[in-house]
């Protein structure tokens, strides 16, 4: 099994937490109230997204754009799993 990728767009320094929306057609919101600032909102997006897919923060990883606002983020989680709940988050009917 390997982990399922999708690209995510961060709000850092956003007054609450929340994930959910689309940006650009496919990307998945995530905003954090954690600054974009060594690391932080990076780790924030990790916690935020591991929440709202219901699995341990070490099964997400972010696996490119670790300095943009734009990420390729990846869980390991069965992919049936995890693509039903991104499409809910999305907002895709």
């Amino acid at each position: 099994m390997s982990p399922m990728q999708f690209v995510v767009r961060v709000r850092p320094g956003a007054s609450r937490t929340r994930v959910g929306g689309r940006f650009g057609g496919d990307a998945l919101v995530v905003a954090v109230s954690a600054p974009a600032v060594d690391g932080r909102a990076n780790e924030a997006v990790c916690r935020a997204l591991a929440a709202a897919f219901g699995v341990r923060p070490r099964a997400v990883a972010i696996v490119g754009g670790a300095t943009s606002r734009t990420k390729r983020v990846a869980i390991d989680d069965p992919e049936d799993l995890v693509g039903a709940r991104l499409v809910e988050l999305l907002g895709i009917q």
